[in-house]
């Protein structure tokens, strides 16, 4: 009988090799980080968006103000341990002058931008908390800082998935033969 999924592989550190702040082997720390900060400036981006519309002649202004301002927040938070491990990969495994260290390179100025807008945005909405509804600098800043983070992983995927930067598989073996019998990293250094 053929068996429809495979749960244990994906999850098992089990012979994987340690690398860091850079994850295991077949399983990057960097990567998965990112999700959340894109998703997070990208959702404040709409929020500010709404709330601008709406303006100060109900409370849906105020509350996609402070929502956007608390994914802006939460955002921020995890963009620390993302860009301390995006540096690790980049100062660890990307080779000098070839074109995924340059396109490494732009990936990193653009997602250090975002990085200083979004710290700017918090700034400028703490002071000019008690506005009601998003104001014109924050919304602008929130445009520039969902835009610039969708360019900039734009890059980070060409990383992945074009140059193939830093993808690894568990001990280097396909994960698509067409056996019943689920293998992990571990079991192939038997």
């Amino acid at each position: 009988m053929a068996r429809w999924f495979s749960i244990k592989p994906a999850l098992s550190l089990k012979g994987r090799k340690f690398k860091g702040l850079r994850g295991f082997a077949g399983k990057p720390f960097h990567p998965p980080l990112t999700d959340f900060p894109v998703a997070a400036y990208i959702f404040a981006m709409v929020f500010d968006g709404a709330s601008a519309v709406a303006g100060s002649d109900s409370t849906i202004g105020q509350d996609f103000f402070v929502s956007a301002t608390h994914v802006l927040v939460a955002g921020a938070v995890v963009s620390v341990p993302t860009a301390l491990t995006g540096f690790w990969d980049w100062w660890r495994s990307t080779e000098p002058h070839t074109q995924a260290w340059r396109t490494a390179n732009w990936h990193m100025a653009v997602m250090i931008t975002v990085t200083v807008l979004v710290i700017l945005n918090i700034v400028v909405r703490l002071v000019d908390w008690d506005a009601g509804f998003t104001q014109p600098l924050p919304l602008v800043l929130s445009l520039l800082v969902g835009t610039l983070v969708g360019y900039g992983a734009i890059y980070g995927g060409a990383l992945v998935y074009e140059y193939g930067f830093n993808v690894e598989t568990s001990g280097d073996h396909p994960a698509w033969h067409t056996s019943q019998i689920d293998v992990t990293a571990g079991d192939l250094r038997k």
